[in-house]
């Protein structure tokens, strides 16, 4: 085994000696949903003051309203109850560093991990690359207060997603953790 699988076992092993959340109910306690970005910095149980069992949070590269994402929230409210949705994206976000270009270019070259520089992005390796990278919308942003408003239309347009659920936009701040709205996106998600 690894460790990283040795430290994450040892670590499980030490959270079920204390585990006391057998009664948590399945629905979130307090029937919102976060989606918002995989990135390591971002703790939206910390910035958003959660505890287990209060809301889901829905995580992806960029917090983008994918297809997964969307399914995700629509599961949440018409199966879990969720009522208040937001789109938290945030600054110094990875996904502002290339474009869907960058990406299949990297990935027909190698499959191997790339490595970037004040010059851009590079493979470190020729060959054992695909081609499938061409058929995925990687989603990137070039404008961070824009790809909100833009996961926050459509959400808020999407056939699946009721009229009556507001949905807030913001941008969290890596330096210092704060949340900034993002106000034509939460106009955008308004109920009317």
């Amino acid at each position: 085994m690894s460790k990283i699988v040795n430290e994450v076992l040892l670590a499980n092993r030490e959270y079920v000696a204390n585990f006391d959340k057998s009664d948590l109910a399945m629905p979130p306690a307090r029937r919102f949903a976060i989606l918002t970005c995989m990135d390591a910095r971002l703790d939206p149980a910390k910035y958003a003051g959660l505890s287990e069992g209060d809301a889901h949070v829905i995580r992806n590269a960029g917090g983008r309203a994918s297809d997964d994402a969307i399914r995700s929230l629509v599961i949440s409210y018409k199966l879990l109850g969720t009522k208040e949705w937001f789109v938290i994206h945030h600054t110094d976000c990875g996904m502002e560093t290339f474009t869907d270009e960058i990406m299949r270019d990297l990935l027909a070259s190698s499959l191997k991990t790339a490595t970037v520089d004040a010059t851009g992005w590079h493979d470190c390796c020729e060959g054992g690359g695909s081609h499938e990278g061409k058929h995925v919308a990687w989603l990137t942003i070039s404008d961070l207060a824009a790809s909100v408003v833009e996961d926050v239309t459509r959400i808020k347009n999407h056939p699946l997603v009721p009229s009556d659920i507001p949905i807030y936009g913001y941008i969290y701040d890596v330096k210092t953790g704060g949340l900034i709205e993002v106000d034509a996106a939460t106009k955008i998600g308004k109920v009317a």
